[in-house]
């Protein structure tokens, strides 16, 4: 009896001794060596964006800018999040997550309408051109990305405010656009912490 329950024990101890070499070590130095490959590192670090060799934001996460003056507004805006304490935000990118209210909730209705009103009186347009986009929150209220129609909504203020030719603005928000992955899934999409960092590049010069 005693042979066979040491024999047992002997057999658990090697098991508990080779799982975890496997699972312990070799199994994340596997992952890791996988996070390495070329085209993979960059996601795997968390999708940094770097600017003068610091690290400024991830491309993955955006957190609406708050103009000091908000007469004078020089970037873009990315979606509202329903985590932040004002209906146009910012974020706390601590935290994230949608509303979960139902689209014929009278507190989502209300939200949305002042969405609306306070970004067409920001643009100067009609509330009726505002986007979809730009007052319906997003699941995590930290997307990076918006609508084209967003982005081109925002040309003017941003050229206003910085003072760059509208055009150049124009061109700067293409070089921030993503199309279809695949080019048929999707929708295009203008990635806000990219294009914000290459609007301050352009006012640096």
């Amino acid at each position: 009896m005693f042979s066979t329950l040491r024999s047992q024990t002997g057999v658990g101890l090697r098991l508990l001794l080779v799982f975890t070499v496997v699972c312990g070590i070799v199994f994340p130095l596997v992952v890791w060596g996988v996070s390495r490959i070329p085209g993979l590192a960059h996601s795997a670090e968390g999708s940094t964006i770097t600017h003068d060799g610091a690290v400024v934001g991830s491309s993955v996460v955006a957190v609406d800018p708050v103009p000091a003056d908000p007469a004078a507004d020089p970037y873009f805006h990315t979606r509202p999040s329903a985590s932040a304490q004002d209906v146009l935000g910012p974020a706390d990118p601590s935290t994230s997550g949608g509303s979960n209210k139902a689209a014929d909730s009278t507190d989502l209705l209300d939200t949305v309408a002042q969405r609306r009103a306070l970004i067409a009186a920001r643009e100067g347009v009609a509330p009726e051109a505002v986007p979809a986009d730009a007052v319906a929150a997003s699941a995590s209220g930290l997307d990076p990305d918006i609508s084209p129609d967003y982005a081109a909504l925002q040309v003017d203020r941003v050229a206003r405010v910085t003072g760059l030719p509208v055009a150049e603005v124009e061109q700067l928000v293409g070089g921030a656009t993503r199309g279809r992955v695949l080019g048929f899934l999707g929708e295009p999409t203008v990635n806000v912490p990219e294009l914000n960092l290459a609007v301050a590049d352009a006012q640096g010069r």
